[in-house]
């Protein structure tokens, strides 16, 4: 099937032939849907902390970084803006040159309300020579809009979002980037450093590291810490082969093989690469001005303070099974445990084997944890918390996609329909064992949750693998916690139009 060529392409990526032929082994046979039990509630593997626990988790993670544990900061931001502004460009090839559809009316009414209101005037007067009133006063709407997405203005179309201004201040506008970093030294700084760490493309790593030489001094005199910032971009390894409809390789006009970044599942080899002891992981436009910041900070280290004490419960269970030194009270103690403060249980584990138990309870024990803040649904698109079976027959709380469902379960489509919450990509990691050592992340990835998807290249049908997605498939084997946490911390910024939204305003 490959050719000598074919090969060595495969191999300059740094991936083997094995791999190649397990992707094509599953587009072949495709991904079974997860057997669920049902969707996560509050009382049902999602919990509520009352007011007095949250103030004793605070706490907790307050001494928890007073011992000098190192702690970053992690945001996925190599995705382009382009879907952000769809509406826009749908504009832009319109047959009519005034606004019509409300998205238009809406953007072109608040026009002085965005963020980069300057900074597109500015370009409208350098590339049209008159400004953003002008041109709408002559009717001239597209000029507008070309000056926002294209190249030649400011090329909002094409470039991520961290890059783009959300925010405006009295005396500046502000990006996602910058929001991140304020972030960080209010929740996630440690030893008098906050470390960040953004995952972005090639394309425009060059512009993030500007941004951030430019920002960073000032950032640091505000909140008198030191920042570490590195940026990492997705490895080439973690490519999929595309393939034609009948499952034999895509091949471009030049006959080589066609790979396509595996999606967010990736970047678990990214997040794999960090050494800190905890990682807190946020999307990049799930941010607010200063003034919206307390919610977030407060309820991070929330988050953070229940997952620093469940790993340290998690540690002490762990040297004891080492020791074997426990009695029926302690094997109970851990039964609970797992089973309802790491949301992981197993049909008959009353009726194991005492060595058989002692091996659950040591392989349950042993993996990295999460804490995930979920929010009450409010029809928001994406996943929520779910309890699900695994393929060793245990039961475990997930965050899943409505791809990873069977559509044509009556039974799971309602659990879906009326999951009482959403997963806002709010997590804090730990990625150290009871020893201290690092887990290999990539071992705790269940790769039979990835799942296929229909694209085209140069007018031609394909089909594209993606990857376990990395709060997903990624994170299946990890201990999970679920903590409601209020809508206030959850403010995504999917169209241009969001920014209008109260909590992206001055």
């Amino acid at each position: 099937m490959f050719s000598k060529e074919d090969i060595l392409q495969i191999q300059q990526r740094g991936i083997s032939q094995a791999q190649i032929e397990a992707q094509l082994e599953n587009f072949r046979k495709g991904f079974d849907f997860l057997k669920l039990q049902g969707a996560a509630a509050v009382g049902k593997g999602i919990i509520a902390p009352t007011e007095d626990e949250a103030e004793a988790y605070i706490e907790a993670w307050n001494e928890y970084k007073k011992e000098g544990h190192a702690v970053t900061k992690f945001v996925p931001a190599s995705g382009a803006a382009s879907r952000m502004f769809k509406n826009m460009f749908e504009f832009l090839d319109a047959d009519y040159d005034v606004p019509t559809s409300d998205f238009e009316k809406v953007f072109f009414a608040h026009i002085h309300s965005f963020a980069f209101f300057d900074a597109l005037n500015d370009a409208c007067f350098l590339n049209e020579g008159k400004g953003v009133d002008a041109l709408i006063e002559e009717g001239d709407y597209k000029a507008v809009v070309e000056n926002m997405l294209g190249e030649e203005g400011l090329n909002y179309g094409q470039l991520p979002k961290g890059l783009l201004q959300f925010h405006c201040y009295d005396d500046c506008a502000k990006t996602p980037v910058e929001e991140h970093l304020t972030e960080a030294a209010l929740y996630a700084s440690s030893r008098g450093e906050a470390e960040v760490h953004f995952t972005v493309s090639s394309e425009h790593r060059k512009l993030f590291e500007e941004l951030i030489e430019r920002v960073l001094p000032e950032a640091q005199a505000e909140h008198k810490i030191t920042y570490k910032v590195s940026l990492s971009e997705q490895k080439p390894s973690t490519d999929t082969i595309a393939v034609n409809m009948d499952n034999t390789p895509f091949r471009t006009a030049d006959g080589k093989l066609l790979f396509r970044p595996g999606g967010h599942g990736a970047l678990i080899e990214n997040l794999n690469d960090l050494q800190s002891d905890i990682v807190f992981i946020k999307n990049i436009d799930n941010v607010v001005p200063d003034r919206l910041k307390a919610d977030t900070v407060y309820w991070k280290q929330v988050l953070a303070g229940i997952l620093v004490r469940a790993q340290k419960q998690t540690f002490a269970y762990l040297r004891l099974l080492d020791d074997g030194k426990y009695g029926q009270a302690e094997r109970a103690e851990m039964i609970r445990f797992v089973r309802h403060t790491l949301g992981c249980d197993m049909p008959g584990l009353k009726d194991l084997e005492d060595t058989d138990l002692h091996l659950f309870l040591r392989d349950k024990l042993n993996r990295p944890i999460r804490v995930c803040g979920v929010v009450k649904n409010v029809g928001e698109p994406g996943g929520g918390p779910f309890l699900a079976y695994n393929p060793d027959g245990s039961i475990s709380l997930q965050i899943l996609e409505s791809s990873q469902i069977d559509q044509n379960n009556p039974e799971y489509v309602e659990m879906f329909a009326k999951g009482t919450h959403f997963n806002p990509v709010d997590l804090v990691c730990a990625v150290r064992d009871y020893k201290g050592e690092k887990f290999n992340l990539p071992d705790f990835v269940d790769p039979a949750t990835g799942f296929i998807s229909y694209k085209s290249k140069d007018g031609k049908e394909l089909k594209a693998l993606e990857l376990p997605g990395l709060w997903n498939g990624a994170m299946s084997d990890w201990s999970t916690i679920m903590v409601e946490v209020p809508l206030t911390t959850f403010n995504p910024v999917k169209t241009v139009n969001d920014l209008l939204r109260p909590q992206h305003q001055k």
